[in-house]
């Protein structure tokens, strides 16, 4: 699992970005200290990539931001330096010019200020999307269950597996499938989310992500015992403590688990979570449950170039809906009260100072990438 981590990291410098969010951290840590800033609750690892779309508790798809695994009650400007960062080393990887990137940059952070100043949180569903994002959600709306079955099974409607041959799918042992498949059987019929009428059919170890690779992530076929030929996917990921966790003075709530943890300010900060969202421990090792949709997608900043006219409006939607999550889990065990946010979007003072930390962070992860390749070539990993 860490060789297939290092080999998606050398794949360019933003996959590298992604995969070393504790990198950051550990430089931000001891960087010069930054403008003042209200404290809020942040995803933690907020790139380009963490905005996607999924469907909530209502059946509504919304588009937002939608990893939580780092979140944690931070400055709102780790969040925006974070962000910022990657817009610049994505902008890099797709031969985009630096002017652009600065461009782009301070259109989200007027954006965000903007957002933070009307002190109105905003959601965006097939309804209010435009441009890339309303053709993403879209298409993703259409999607049925029975094609993300196509794509991750094979054999009969009958007696479905889970496929094998997928480059992100890998075998469990005997014992420990029958474990987990004891374990979810039991916590469908006890969970405030009880499928009775569901069994686990099959169950795999599931890749994803980049930063998240290694970590313990198991896929399960679900099979109804009462509806013929219907299934549903859940996935189960394992929950790790924040990257940002050794370098964060500010002190965090009590969670019981790092998976309560990371479902607690997910549900603050998104409008609308997502289907059979749940806390969960196997083990002695906390997880977080949910139901894999057809409608759940990432953006892939790799379409951006080849729709680049239309990137001012989805970066727009993203410095919207980064604004809104921290208005919507304002006030929330310790986080600036809504007024604090408006006022810190009524001043755009900070504004160059971020932009001028984001080109010196820049610039270094280039290098660290450089050294990381040169080390990578020479089979050092």
């Amino acid at each position: 699992m860490l060789k297939l981590k290092y080999k998606a990291m050398s794949a360019n410098v933003f996959r590298f970005y992604r995969g070393t969010c504790h990198l950051f951290y550990e430089d931000l840590s001891v960087a010069d200290i930054l403008p003042a800033s209200p404290v809020t609750w942040i995803c933690g690892d907020l790139h380009i990539e963490n905005f996607g779309s999924f469907k909530g508790d209502n059946r509504q798809e919304y588009f937002d931001l939608n990893d939580f695994d780092e979140a944690l009650l931070a400055p709102a400007s780790w969040e925006l330096l974070r962000m910022l960062t990657s817009i610049f080393i994505a902008f890099d990887s797709l031969e985009l010019s630096e002017e652009e990137a600065l461009k782009t940059a301070q259109l989200f952070l007027n954006s965000y200020s903007s957002t933070l100043k009307n002190g109105k949180a905003i959601s965006i569903d097939p309804r209010t999307a435009q441009g890339i994002v309303h053709t993403f959600l879209a298409t993703v709306e259409k999607r049925k269950q029975k094609e993300l079955l196509k794509k991750r099974t094979q054999g009969k409607k009958s007696k479905l597996t889970l496929l094998l041959d997928n480059e992100r799918h890998f075998k469990v042992n005997e014992p420990l499938k029958t474990e987990l498949a004891n374990f979810i059987d039991d916590t469908m019929q006890n969970s405030k989310h009880a499928c009775y009428e569901y069994k686990v059919q099959d169950c795999i170890f599931r890749l994803a992500g980049t930063g998240s690779v290694g970590v313990k992530r198991y896929l399960f076929l679900m099979k109804s015992m009462n509806t013929k030929n219907k299934y549903l996917l859940l996935e189960m990921k394992q929950a790790l403590r924040s990257s940002l966790h050794p370098y964060i003075k500010i002190r965090q709530p009590g969670w019981g688990s790092e998976a309560e943890r990371i479902i607690a300010i997910q549900e603050r900060m998104q409008n609308m979570s997502p289907a059979l969202l749940s806390p969960v421990v196997f083990k002695n090792e906390p997880y977080v449950l949910k139901q894999m949709q057809p409608t759940e997608d990432k953006i892939n900043f790799e379409l951006l170039k080849y729709r680049y006219n239309e990137i001012d409006k989805v970066i727009n939607d993203m410095a919207v809906l980064t604004a809104s999550a921290q208005l919507r889990s304002g006030g929330r065990q310790g986080s600036a009260i809504i007024d604090e946010l408006i006022a810190y979007g009524q001043n755009n003072y900070w504004h160059e100072n971020i932009i001028k930390r984001v080109l010196q962070y820049t610039a270094k992860v280039k290098n660290d990438y450089k050294e990381f390749i040169a080390g990578y070539e020479k089979g050092k990993y």
